[in-house]
């Protein structure tokens, strides 16, 4: 029991020393949370179910609780990342560690989702370079990425607003959305009260100077920002971005 209780006590030192990479925003009378990840400290991963297991998570509480291997980099922020079906899989293209679990989506339908452009957000090292692709241009690539997540609409293509989206729609949603600026770090940003589409994507190209900003989903949004102890709860989820301290020893 002594033992265990001095692990417990070391855990809590380690979290305790974590910074946090996520702030309180406010952008057009609007209250947002801006988390910047930086490759010069962190790395990205996607993550769909606890290791060997096929059953996604559905929750950032499964996560916090999944066991995770001596000596791996501590998580400091994870988030809902991309459209899924009823059992939490990806509607869309999904690579995990260099492994491809579905392929690229490019059929239409309806919703959020297949309003074109959609678009990638990936990195081909969990270190960077990381970035935002719209759909069109991802395929053309060629090249596995080592994470992705396929979801939809992007908000910014190229430095301008998705050509559908309006200034300010009267469909109102707790929204999250992913960005990668010029020095290649990634901006995740979620509402703290429902907003438009257009609200968000302004937000990302006249604030953060995003050229290329991607929907991940709305209504079901949360994040868990592990410093200061914010672990959202909701509706069940599917993939999951998660944001890691930089392993020293790679």
């Amino acid at each position: 029991m002594a033992i265990g209780g001095c692990d417990i006590r070391f855990e809590q030192e380690i979290e305790e020393e974590l910074v946090s990479i996520c702030e309180p925003v406010i952008f057009e009378d609007t209250p947002l949370v801006q988390c910047t990840a930086d490759p010069a400290q962190h790395a990205i991963a996607m993550d769909l179910a606890p290791e060997g297991e096929e059953t996604p998570y559905r929750s950032l509480r499964e996560l916090s609780f999944a066991e995770r291997p001596d000596g791996a980099p501590h998580i400091v922020f994870a988030a809902n990342g991309g459209m899924f079906d009823e059992e939490g899989f990806p509607i869309g293209y999904y690579v995990e560690d260099g492994r491809r679990l579905t392929v690229l989506n490019q059929r239409d339908g309806p919703g959020n989702f297949h309003m074109r452009p959609n678009g990638v957000f990936f990195g081909d090292g969990p270190a960077g370079p990381w970035q935002v692709l719209d759909t069109e241009r991802f395929a053309s690539r060629g090249q596995r990425p080592n994470f992705a997540t396929q979801s939809g609409p992007m908000l910014v293509v190229n430095g301008e607003l998705h050509p559908d989206i309006q200034p300010n729609g009267t469909s109102l949603r707790i929204r999250n959305a992913v960005g990668v600026d010029e020095l290649g770090r990634a901006h995740f940003v979620m509402s703290e009260v429902p907003v438009s589409f257009g609200k968000l994507a302004r937000y990302y190209r006249d604030v953060l100077n995003v050229d290329n900003a991607l929907y991940l989903d709305g209504s079901v949004s949360q994040i868990w920002d592990v410093p200061n102890d914010r672990l959202e709860t909701g509706s069940p989820i599917g993939p999951l971005i998660v944001v890691t301290m930089q392993d020293e020893n790679s």
